[in-house]
């Protein structure tokens, strides 16, 4: 029997792969993830380390006005800077936060977070991500 609390889950990752939000393992780290409606994702650049199984990845985000981003989790830990625009950013056990140009965060490793949406322009972030090297960058939360 499926739950509500089963279905939603259900729901949440079919919505998530039809937007191409998530990836295969060999593809998550060495391309972009597919195109979600709204946000526009380059990666900038990717370097083994800093110690063996981990990757460092620098991409940039930018996401379109009222867009909310899924919630989310990475496999290790997501700096990142805002730099033009404004956005909310709710992170699981921390107040949401409004961020704008200049402002910086840090996301922990599994934490989901997400939810977030810009004001009346396109928001641009740079983030970097320290992740285990082979596993999908993003996962739905």
């Amino acid at each position: 029997m499926l739950t509500r609390r089963g279905f939603a889950g259900l729901a949440s990752c079919a919505i998530c792969s039809l937007t191409g939000f998530l990836a295969t393992d060999a593809e998550a780290q060495t391309a972009p993830p597919a195109a979600m409606p709204g946000v526009k994702r380059k990666i900038l650049g990717r370097t083994e380390g800093p110690a063996p199984g981990y990757v460092t990845i620098t991409a940039e985000v930018e996401i379109e006005p009222g867009v909310l981003v899924g919630r989310h989790t990475h496999p290790g830990i997501e700096s990142g800077y805002v730099v033009e625009g404004e956005i909310e950013l709710p992170i699981e056990g921390q107040p949401t936060r409004m961020l704008k140009a200049g402002d910086g965060f840090q996301v922990a490793p599994g934490v989901p977070h997400g939810g977030a949406k810009s004001g009346e322009r396109p928001v641009r972030l740079v983030s970097t991500y320290i992740v285990e090297a082979g596993k999908p960058l993003a996962s739905p939360a």
